[in-house]
């Protein structure tokens, strides 16, 4: 059977949520969103685990979500590490906040040597867009890539706006790419570009990227180079620029180095971005032990 690892991305502030949401608990046995994903990879098929956090969380990590999963599947932890990137470009002494999802990415490269899925730690994304994920692989044979798109209008909260990559998708790949700040206003969701470009309307049925996405390890060294130019391009930036997986998925592609696929789940997401999210997503959760989709124990303790 083919080794596949789910890659999470663990590292974000959770600013707008008020705190370390990775590790807020939602299920009733106390259990992380991060969780529930963990045990639909498993079932899905994946056999290793890699959490990208800060270097400050890595204890809290290993004593919570670690400690739980140890004895389910491999884990591992990556550190995106802002103090060391500093040692390499002249990035202010005072910024705290990670350079991106493509540096987060790369920094788990010396633990992933096989095929990879990417999702955020905060997004629940439900068993089907893992056996879609691995479905993907399988009919490609583990030779391309892929990116899980969503409905756009069954991604979004009642209480603010949420970063998404609107996606443009021709004969199954994707084409274009506009990471974008989404909100719905007066009936209709309104995406406004994070390079400051115009606010458009977007249908609901958008093809919308979470940031899952099916990858191999030959991408890294071409994420290195891009990361590279992306500095250099920002060195009168170095307070605010981040460099953004999708964006850099969609340069790889306008220069012909890869194309990226796309699978339109039907899988049910929901999310927390805010705190006002968490009782919506704690109900969720509770109906789908209620309708035996999970177990009301997630690792129940071994005697």
């Amino acid at each position: 059977m083919q080794d596949m690892t789910l890659v999470i991305l663990a590292a974000g502030m959770g600013s707008r949520f008020g705190g370390l949401k990775q590790i807020e608990p939602i299920g009733p046995n106390g259990e992380f969103l991060i969780d529930y994903s963990i045990y639909d990879a498993i079932k899905a098929g994946f056999n290793k685990i890699v959490f990208i956090i800060k270097p400050e969380n890595l204890e809290i990590f290993k004593e919570t979500i670690g400690k739980r999963i140890e004895d389910q599947i491999q884990v591992e932890y990556a550190l995106q590490d802002i103090d060391q990137m500093k040692k390499l470009y002249n990035i202010p002494k005072d910024r705290v906040k990670p350079l991106g999802t493509t540096q987060a990415i790369l920094s788990a490269k010396e633990f992933v040597h096989e095929p990879f899925v990417i999702i955020n730690a905060d997004d629940f994304y439900g068993y089907e867009a893992y056996q879609d994920a691995v479905n993907f692989f399988k009919s490609t044979n583990y030779q391309k890539y892929g990116n899980i798109l969503y409905k756009v209008a069954n991604t979004l909260t009642e209480n603010g706006k949420v970063k998404r990559g609107i996606c443009q998708v021709e004969n199954g790949k994707l084409v274009k790419a506009t990471e974008s700040s989404v909100e719905k206003v007066d009936g209709q969701i309104v995406a406004t570009p994070l390079n400051e470009e115009q606010s458009f309307i977007v249908a609901d049925d958008t093809p919308t990227s979470m940031n899952m996405l099916a990858l191999l390890p030959d991408i890294f060294p071409l994420l290195e180079n891009l990361f590279v130019e992306f500095m250099k391009e920002n060195a009168d930036n170095l307070d605010n620029c981040e460099a953004l997986i999708l964006e850099d998925l969609f340069k790889l592609i306008q220069k012909g180095d890869i194309e990226l696929y796309t699978v339109l789940t039907s899988a049910i997401w929901f999310g927390v971005t805010y705190k006002e999210d968490k009782a919506q997503v704690v109900s969720s959760i509770q109906k789908l032990i209620e309708q035996k989709v999970y177990p009301l124990n997630l690792w129940p303790k071994k005697n």
